[in-house]
């Protein structure tokens, strides 16, 4: 299948040149460069708070599997990524050997009730509002009761604000918590990212180094300007304060 998307471009070519750059670095660069586009340390941290260790945990459009990795070595959970791109299933895998399976979240290929918590992180925003609903609605299927959840949601006062990164609809805040309450969760806990401590001056540095391969690597592929170019759309939108990061714990 040919690579036109951007989100394919992001999760199956791009996960592919940063496991490359991983093998190449070592394995400690494994986790800051597969959470690049999630939430800090100080924020994994936060939604790590939930689990305790033998919790099976799903990571929902978990991408290359750096938060779940990091639930794993800091929390001493059971991991399982889900993801509707096949290189970015193949990238947790191989960086993390970790359980991951590729599928959307219209249906989450996992059996109801089989998971004691789950990871959504920067996933929302991707989908349209029909879509938004079905999947808050497959993560409660997913989930045990009381069971919980934790999400970073993007928002913004309009789905597509002027400078929107490809394949972004944003919800605003609002609907993020009437999704949540129509389908039986209840927030429990609420933070802006950019109120937490910033990564610590190591995890920058080995995601920096993944970072300057993949441009001595790819920084002539068309493929590479333009994953760059949709990540400078989206921090030039949370710059500007149009776009907005949350970190919620629910059940």
């Amino acid at each position: 299948m040919p690579e036109t998307s951007p989100m394919e471009i992001e999760f199956d070519t791009v996960a592919r040149w940063t496991t490359d750059a991983v093998a190449e670095l070592g394995p400690d660069h494994a986790i800051p460069a597969a959470c690049r586009g999630s939430a800090s340390p100080a924020g994994l941290d936060r939604l790590c708070r939930d689990l305790r260790p033998g919790m099976r945990l799903g990571d929902v459009g978990g991408g290359t599997g750096g938060p779940a990795a990091y639930a794993r070595e800091q929390a001493g959970v059971v991991p399982v990524v889900v993801d509707p791109m096949p290189g970015a299933c193949r990238a947790a895998a191989r960086m993390f050997g970790m359980d991951a399976v590729v599928g959307g979240g219209e249906r989450v290929p996992l059996a109801t009730g089989s998971l004691d918590a789950c990871w959504c992180l920067g996933v929302l925003c991707t989908l349209d509002d029909n879509d938004k609903a079905r999947l808050v609605r497959e993560l409660r299927r997913v989930l045990a009761p009381g069971g919980p959840l934790g999400l970073l949601v993007f928002t913004a006062d309009e789905p597509r604000p002027a400078g929107a990164p490809d394949g972004n609809r944003f919800p605003t805040l609002g609907r993020v918590r009437e999704l949540l309450t129509d389908h039986g969760f209840v927030v429990d806990d609420e933070v802006a990212p950019d109120d937490l401590p910033p990564a610590p001056p190591s995890w920058r540095e080995r995601a920096d180094r993944v970072d300057d391969l993949l441009a001595r690597r790819h920084g002539d592929d068309p493929r590479f300007a333009e994953a760059e170019e949709q990540s400078g759309r989206l921090g030039a939108l949370m710059s500007d304060g149009v776009v907005r990061g949350h970190l919620l714990r629910a059940r």
